[in-house]
């Protein structure tokens, strides 16, 4: 009773007292805590809890700027310009909110923030060990991250027994001295693999890893089984025994078709009853909002859009995770199909017959954002192709850029190229911006996070931002009402968007860019950075220098997502 008072308190606002909720993963790692995670955190949200995330991963890297995206997956970038994890891309589009510098925490940037402070004399002459020094500021970075939230929810990345990642365990066990242990709970996410020629599930590699658990001082409030098909009772029952857990505590998730059906398979496990007892509250959760998504995204329309996303990586979705899933997300909301065909954009450059015949085959063409020059002519083919055969295009990022350059080679600048690509190059469309010259290779140094933009009143992008701006208003779609920024008296557009990228276009070409068909719909508020681009003679032909993706979400999609795969409707 005492409990449910205290949280009921803290709803109102009379008690600040947060609570957390911590993830760990054992048997292997990619077993899905992170979706796990966060779809705890969708149901507590519609329980009325605010709610945040964080992610603690055990990689010596100071930020995932440099990690290469084919074993990573996509670089995320939050809103003050940090680059992190893609699972904080699943925070934000599960939670509806924005992470920051504080929802991610590597022991690289532990490890540099402890050895600066010692270099300064910071510890006066003290030994500094892991514990206590990297286990207390973990601590306070958990903390931190955690200020004004009702629910803070922590994952730990990797698998339980790493060696790189014990310090981090060792943590979050001594974090309930801190907060307390009945404000603590402690989540593990096993695999129970299926063994094909003796047809069983075997257990021995979740209980080996939940033994390994308790060897670190941490018996888990709850624990996930992931398997590929639905397990019965009885594994739950053998892994709680071994656990030393009750039987109800250990929950069986299946592999389903979505993500965004995760939170139902949460529900449907009795996990609920578990978070109820944890926060003191037996509110239903209000999931209607996500019922009508995840059926939307179920059903199988009458007519389905082709999206070819010209790539330089190839096959590998997590690498571009939020561009597919905006697009996905669009599809639902349009109630259109969309299929999404990988073009290779380096064999596209070098003239290969079957990917150019894919510009034919689809309806629609997205560039995406990337670095280096592989790939790129292929890029700028597809952004000539959409030029010349009035072909929907979005370029984020370099997909600006690159239209940039191709709209210059039709305007007679045949050399014309990015000086990322060609520093000998005679047109420079794209250059260095000041003060960038010499970091090339160095991370953390880019336009990274928000910047303000002005988009020209009577330009079509202005219109697509105008457009879901009042629907937002009205409350036709859910989200904050300035989430894709203001109207203003003069018909121009004020919004905000993230990004991540180090060259600009170079406004001496703006003639001839403008000759080749493109011409500038968005700039900074000074008018000194080429924000958006459009091609007014084309039925959709849109591209920032920003990434929209990453302020894209499954129950509010960007405008301009929106508005592509509504083109390709028509």
């Amino acid at each position: 009773m005492g409990e449910r008072r205290e949280v009921a308190l803290m709803v109102s606002g009379e008690n600040k007292k947060c609570k957390y909720i911590f993830v760990t993963g054992g048997v292997l790692s990619g077993v899905g805590k992170g979706i796990t995670a966060a779809s705890m955190g969708a149901i507590l949200k519609a329980k009325g809890y605010k709610v945040t995330m964080q992610k603690c991963d055990p990689y010596l890297n100071v930020d995932a700027g440099l990690l290469n995206p084919v074993e990573h997956g996509e670089c995320y970038v939050t809103h003050d310009g940090v680059e992190t994890d893609l699972d904080l891309g699943h925070y934000e589009r599960f939670l509806d909110f924005e992470t920051s510098k504080y929802s991610i925490t590597l022991s690289g940037s532990i490890n540099k923030e402890l050895i600066e402070k010692e270099r300064a004399g910071g510890f006066h002459g003290k030994t500094v060990q892991l514990v206590p020094h990297f286990t207390n500021l973990v601590q306070e970075k958990i903390e931190k991250a955690s200020e004004n939230s009702d629910i803070h929810i922590v994952e730990i990345g990797g698998t339980v027994g790493d060696y790189e990642g014990l310090s981090f365990l060792e943590a979050i066990r001594l974090f309930a001295n801190r907060v307390g242990r009945r404000n603590c709970l402690y989540i593990d996410v096993v695999y129970v693999p299926w063994i094909n020629t003796s047809k069983e599930l075997k257990t021995k590699p979740a209980q080996n890893a939940l033994k390994d658990l308790r060897g670190f001082g941490i018996i888990p409030d709850i624990v996930c089984v992931r398997t590929e098909k639905p397990a019965g009772r009885e594994i739950c029952e053998k892994i709680a025994r071994f656990a030393g857990i009750a039987d109800e505590a250990v929950v069986n998730l299946p592999d389903i078709a979505s993500v965004y059906d995760v939170p139902f398979n949460v529900l449907k496990s009795g996990v609920l009853s578990i978070l109820d007892d944890f926060v003191g509250d037996d509110k239903k959760p209000d999931m209607s909002r996500w019922e009508d998504f995840s059926k939307r995204r179920a059903k199988k329309y009458a007519k389905t859009v082709k999206v070819g996303l010209v790539a330089k990586y190839v096959g590998n979705e997590d690498t571009y995770i939020c561009v597919t899933e905006a697009l996905k997300a669009a599809g639902a909301w349009n109630e259109v199909n969309v299929d999404i065909e990988w073009i290779n954009a380096e064999a596209l450059g070098d003239g290969d017959k079957k990917v150019i015949k894919q510009l034919d085959e689809v309806d629609g063409l997205v560039v995406p954002g990337g670095f280096g020059a592989r790939g790129t002519e292929g890029k700028i083919k597809a952004a000539t192709y959409a030029l010349e055969k009035d072909k929907p295009y979005l370029g984020l990022c370099l997909g600006l850029q690159m239209a940039c350059v191709a709209a210059a080679r039709r305007a007679g600048l045949d050399k014309a190229n990015s000086e990322e690509f060609d520093q000998e190059t005679p047109y420079n469309v794209v250059y260095i911006m000041e003060g960038q010259k010499g970091k090339e290779s160095t991370g953390g140094t880019m336009r990274l996070g928000d910047y303000p933009a002005v988009l020209k009143a009577g330009t079509k992008t202005a219109e697509i931002y105008a457009n879901d701006i009042e629907k937002l208003k009205s409350g036709k779609i859910s989200g904050a009402k300035d989430w894709w920024g203001t109207v203003e008296k003069d018909g121009t557009v004020k919004t905000i968007e993230r990004h991540r990228h180090r060259y600009e276009v170079n406004q001496k070409f703006l003639k001839e860019i403008e000759k080749g068909g493109v011409v500038v719909s968005g700039t900074s508020p000074d008018g000194k950075l080429v924000e958006f681009v459009e091609a007014p003679k084309c039925k959709f032909f849109c591209a920032t220098q920003a990434h929209p993706e990453f302020k894209s979400r499954p129950l509010t999609v960007h405008p301009l997502f929106n508005a592509f795969v509504k083109s390709l409707t028509k």
